[in-house]
């Protein structure tokens, strides 16, 4: 029987790889034409998703090229106060180490067989057992997988649930090779993670594997149009850069420095959630897995969800390689319970960032013995 899995991400080649793992095939068909058509975004925190991996036979590798130094947190205050500084010892274990989302990805694409992902399919309908891409191609399937991401079109097949926009609103923007273009700010981030709060504003920076900071500067409690009208002229990276200092009033000028060190890079990022706890009646020819079924605030689960997804479901058509149906339901039954609850622990996170004291409530969210992410 014929396993169609439509997205080439994180937890759609977890589900290969384990099934590969296991004997099975499957196809993988994604919209994107090559591995390296687009970037693929900055460090993951990963550590309930090291189990996936270990059902994927991929451990060992994963801990080459993860980051333990990534653990490393600075917390600050607009206003320049240290609330939190903790650097990783060199022989801590990695339990939530960084890795960069492209290295993770290029490790799941380089232990499948070459023909096992299809590039420059675009999924655009399905049914009766055909999958219909785009360039009017088509392929048949037994179960069909939706591992393509928050905006999903394979969803629409199991629920009429949507994303909704969650009152945040990110820049992105980044300094390339900062060690020798800025020692002077590297040092001042870091090895890992930069984060200063203020009252629904924050700034996190982020040491990148490839020697890039990539920064994301969010602004809580705005609405979903919010780019249109907060000034910020894309087009012209300096003028938005400037526009971005214009809104951070009061900041201590380190802050501020950090912004104006950036390059012509600055993309806006609107936040969107699936609800938490989203289920639907189970179907035997198609689920969903990673974002596809459960997007949540990026607080750090959706990579790993995604991941244990990909695990789950690849060992559950393991076990029942001819009854797709249970398989589906088994693997639905334990997705639901297991993401819900991190959507739930997501959106009071959330919560947490978007409140009056969030500094002082993120602080207390790290202490150790209170921690984890």
């Amino acid at each position: 029987m014929t396993i169609a899995v439509v997205g080439a991400g994180l937890g759609g080649l977890a589900l290969a790889r384990v099934l590969h793992v296991n004997g099975i095939d499957a196809v993988v068909y994604e919209r994107e034409s090559s591995r390296d058509a687009r970037g693929q975004g900055g460090m993951l925190d990963i550590h309930s998703g090291q189990q996936a991996l270990r059902e994927a036979g991929l451990i060992d590798q994963f801990s080459a090229i993860a980051r333990g130094e990534g653990q490393d947190m600075r917390l600050l205050e607009p206003d320049g106060t240290l609330l939190l500084h903790e650097d990783t010892p060199e022989d801590a274990p990695l339990d939530r180490p960084e890795v960069d989302r492209a290295d993770l990805r290029n490790l799941l694409l380089d232990s499948l067989p070459e023909d096992v992902v299809r590039w420059g399919h675009a999924f655009a309908s399905a049914g009766g057992g055909l999958l219909h891409f785009a360039s009017g191609s088509s392929a048949a399937y037994d179960l069909l997988v939706g591992a393509d991401g928050a905006q999903s079109r394979v969803r629409a097949l199991l629920t009429d649930a949507r994303p909704a926009h969650i009152g945040q609103n990110v820049v992105e923007i980044g300094i390339p090779d900062i060690d020798r273009t800025h020692p002077d700010l590297a040092a001042m981030v870091g090895r890992g993670n930069y984060w200063v709060l203020g009252d629904g504003l924050s700034l996190a920076a982020q040491r990148n594997g490839d020697g890039r900071v990539r920064i994301g500067i969010s602004f809580y409690n705005t609405a979903e149009d919010w780019f249109a009208t907060s000034g910020i002229p894309f087009d012209d990276p300096p003028a938005a850069r400037a526009r971005l200092i214009d809104l951070l009033p009061g900041w201590d000028s380190r802050f501020t420095t950090l912004i104006a060190a950036c390059d012509d890079t600055v993309v806006p990022r609107s936040i969107t959630t699936l609800p938490a706890g989203l289920t639907w009646p189970s179907k035997p020819d198609v689920t969903l897995l990673g974002d596809a079924a459960h997007l949540m605030p990026p607080v750090g689960e959706g990579a790993n969800m995604a991941l244990l997804d990909g695990a789950v479901l690849g060992l559950a058509l393991a076990a029942h390689p001819d009854d797709f149906p249970a398989a589906v339901r088994e693997y639905e039954g334990e997705m639901f319970e297991r993401t819900g609850a991190a959507a739930r622990m997501s959106a009071r996170i959330q919560e947490m960032l978007t409140s009056p004291d969030a500094s002082r409530r993120v602080l207390e969210f790290f202490r150790p013995g209170t921690h984890r992410r």
